[in-house]
């Protein structure tokens, strides 16, 4: 038998809370150490990314797969987000994964949408949060429920994500619960545009009109020696050439409280874009030093 044999072999999909907490209850009984890596599925480099960053930090790896209907609203793409759990399963499963954690919605709110929820505050209200209302709330919820069905003592997320992983590092401050939050740089094609699921929907013209949301941050870093009113005209002026392309916003945020930094504001800072190529919403950030 091949080692990429061996691995897949050694691959457990579970689809039930008490499977995963038996499979890993016997594991940690062995001393083992466990890395959680949170996904909705439709897998791609940027989520093997964070799975090899996983296999660094802990003996046993869990990927969770599910499409949390929680953090999409009545008008989203839940039903249009692309589940492909068979080639999912198989990647991860190249990597070494110990266990690929698939549970049904059911099995996550047996009761249906649980009235119970973490609440992401008035940052959560905020960007992706604006325009997406209840988004983070849903988001954080999930990861609460997966924190403690896997009691992993690290969970890793990927930076592409930034609002996403500034409120579940504050949940886990908070809630005081015991893991590490690990966080893995934006993986991006050679072009620049930051790997996303939703990719897989742009066509030729849409694939090339995306890369301008990478060309917003990249001009607000070139910039920002000159201040935030500068760095923020010169992204904003990026989106005028792109026919298709509808820009929700372009803002710098202080990234220790996620608020947009003052006009005078200078050192270490954080740009988020978030746009519309065609039907698809795209997301990305990039780390500013500014100069008032």
């Amino acid at each position: 038998m091949t080692e990429a044999a061996k691995r897949a072999e050694a691959t457990r999909v579970v689809s039930t809370i008490s499977g995963l907490r038996a499979a890993l209850d016997e594991r940690r009984r062995g001393g083992a150490s466990v890395a959680l890596v949170p996904t909705m599925g439709a897998l791609h480099e940027g989520h093997l990314a964070l799975v090899r960053r996983a296999r660094e930090l802990a003996d046993v790896v869990v990927v969770s797969i599910f499409v949390n209907p929680l953090q999409f609203g009545p008008s989203e793409d839940l039903d249009r987000y692309p589940r492909t759990l068979d080639a999912d399963v198989a990647a991860l499963a190249g990597l070494g994964v110990e266990v690929v954690f698939a549970p049904s919605v059911a099995e996550m709110y047996p009761a249906g949408a649980s009235p119970t929820r973490v609440v992401a505050g008035s940052v959560g209200g905020l960007y992706e949060g604006a325009s997406r209302p209840g988004h983070f709330d849903g988001m954080l919820t999930v990861v609460a429920k997966l924190f403690s069905i896997a009691q992993p003592d690290v969970a890793v997320f990927g930076q592409k994500d930034a609002q996403q992983v500034f409120l579940v590092r504050r949940m886990v401050r908070d809630l005081d619960l015991r893991l590490e939050v690990d966080v893995v740089p934006t993986v991006r094609e050679a072009d620049g545009l930051a790997l996303s699921s939703r990719n897989r929907f742009l066509d030729d013209t849409g694939r090339r009109a995306a890369l301008v949301l990478s060309e917003a941050l990249g001009a607000a870093a070139d910039s920002a020696g000159e201040g935030v009113d500068e760095a923020l005209a010169e992204a904003v002026a990026a989106f005028g050439d792109h026919d298709g392309v509808e820009l929700d916003y372009f803002v710098i945020v202080d990234p220790e409280t996620f608020l947009p930094v003052a006009a005078d504001a200078s050192g270490p800072a954080l740009a988020l874009v978030a746009a519309n190529v065609g039907s698809t919403r795209l997301i990305d950030n990039r780390a500013v030093i500014l100069a008032s």
